[in-house]
């Protein structure tokens, strides 16, 4: 069993699955942010896509740096941002550095009212998933029965056809992880699962299968312990890789490696 504390060093690789580095807090520290995923062996990171005007920040660091990967979308929080179409999305995702569709989904939580919008433009993500072959990197909060019942209906899910994809920064019930698992889509799990308030997220981590498992940060957001409250940063992926290996009692390295398969599974235009 992992050890809390345990040297996080003494392992092969760590992918941060779900960061936004273009964001201007890590952007204008770039090189210490780059510095600190080496020295902590974290060989890359996903850099995600929440509108169409930010977007290309967001490619830009990724064709100048090779382990870094870009997604393109708009999350469902923008209100009042350009709508992306189909055709939109697919010639924006024609690049290879461009590896998933997203982050999309449904957020009913911060936003109140008539969210069709919400809706339709999820819609449009997932068959710009399907037409370009590309995962979906999927946001879902307070609309987790619709985000599943919008998968199943635009047939998301690898049996029906879709590529599936990842629910990132997940913080619902194990029977909505099941759910999406059985879609074909990755669990990944944020600093949010290190918190002591996440008791009910911990045993989510501790029940589902590694081999569905990813890791994230999602900074600038929810920096794990011992670095809650702090900016998060890539660099510290490899506590939350820590505190499932303690959840789960397998070694780190277990962890590490199969979180960074799952990775390079998932999104397969990452290993072009």
């Amino acid at each position: 069993m992992a050890r809390a504390g345990a040297c996080l060093y003494n392992v092969s690789m760590y992918i941060d699955s779900h960061c936004h580095i273009n964001f201007p807090e890590l952007a204008a520290r770039m090189p210490e942010i780059l510095a600190k995923m080496a020295e902590n062996k974290v060989t890359h990171a996903m850099c995600v896509s929440v509108n169409l005007p930010e977007f290309p920040s967001v490619l830009a660091l990724a064709e100048q740096y090779p382990h870094i990967f870009a997604s393109v979308g708009v999350h469902p929080d923008y209100e009042d941002t350009p709508e992306p179409s189909v055709q939109q999305l697919v010639e924006l995702a024609d690049h290879p550095k461009i590896i998933a569709i997203g982050e999309t989904g449904l957020d009913y939580y911060r936003l109140e009212g008539d969210l069709e919008w919400q809706r339709a433009r999820f819609r449009t993500h997932i068959q710009a998933s399907r037409e370009t072959r590309k995962p979906l990197i999927i946001h879902t909060r307070s609309a987790s029965a619709d985000t599943i019942r919008i998968l199943q209906e635009e047939r998301a899910a690898v049996q029906e056809g879709g590529v599936a994809g990842v629910m990132h920064c997940f913080t619902e019930s194990l029977e909505v992880a099941e759910a999406a698992i059985e879609m074909g889509f990755y669990i990944s799990f944020s600093g949010i699962v290190t918190f002591k308030s996440a008791k009910d997220l911990q045993e989510v981590a501790r029940t589902i299968p590694l081999e569905r498992i990813l890791i994230e940060t999602d900074s600038p957001y929810l920096a794990p312990v011992p670095y809650r409250g702090k900016v998060n940063e890539p660099g510290y992926v490899p506590h939350v890789a820590e505190f499932i290996a303690n959840l789960k009692g397998v070694p780190l390295r277990e962890v590490a490696d199969r979180t960074s398969e799952n990775f390079f599974n998932l999104f397969q235009h990452a290993r072009a």
